[in-house]
């Protein structure tokens, strides 16, 4: 009886690595060219979770919550315990840049949202754009924050 060696050989190794190689040379380019899409919707996605958890912030404590669009990429959501819709001292605020994840995404918008105590909201339409195209987040007057 002959005992078998247990293993692989060289060729067979170097014929595994070529495919695996093959393989990721054709699947590299077309992920890279996805990236811009995935960026805009991850910026997308961060941009409609702060105006909601705004909007659950202003029912829960009873009192407005403003959205002011500082730039093309950086935005501030401010606690307005007073109701005046103007930044005084000892207000909370929570700064909020995309481009610290989404470093090729830009923001416009066409008003700064305010979410009232009972769940309603001033209407407004944020545009999030790349080189991939763009995304819209829009929230209604009953509150309601949806990208579209």
């Amino acid at each position: 009886m002959t005992r078998r060696a247990k293993g692989f050989t060289a060729m067979e190794l170097i014929i595994v690595m070529a495919i695996v190689g093959i393989l990721a040379a054709i699947a590299i380019p077309n992920m890279l060219a996805q990236m811009p899409k995935y960026r805009l919707k991850g910026a997308a996605r961060q941009v409609m979770g702060d105006l909601m958890w705004a909007r659950m912030q202003a029912v829960s404590q009873k009192n407005e919550f403003k959205v002011f669009f500082v730039n093309n990429h950086e935005y501030k959501i401010l606690d307005d315990d007073n109701n005046d819709g103007k930044m005084d001292s000892g207000e909370r605020t929570e700064i909020r840049d995309i481009q610290d994840e989404y470093h090729d995404v830009k923001v416009s918008f066409t008003a700064d949202p305010i979410f009232f105590p009972r769940g309603s909201a001033c209407g407004a339409t944020v545009t999030l754009t790349n080189a991939s195209g763009s995304k819209k987040v829009k929230i209604h007057l009953t509150g309601r924050v949806k990208m579209g």
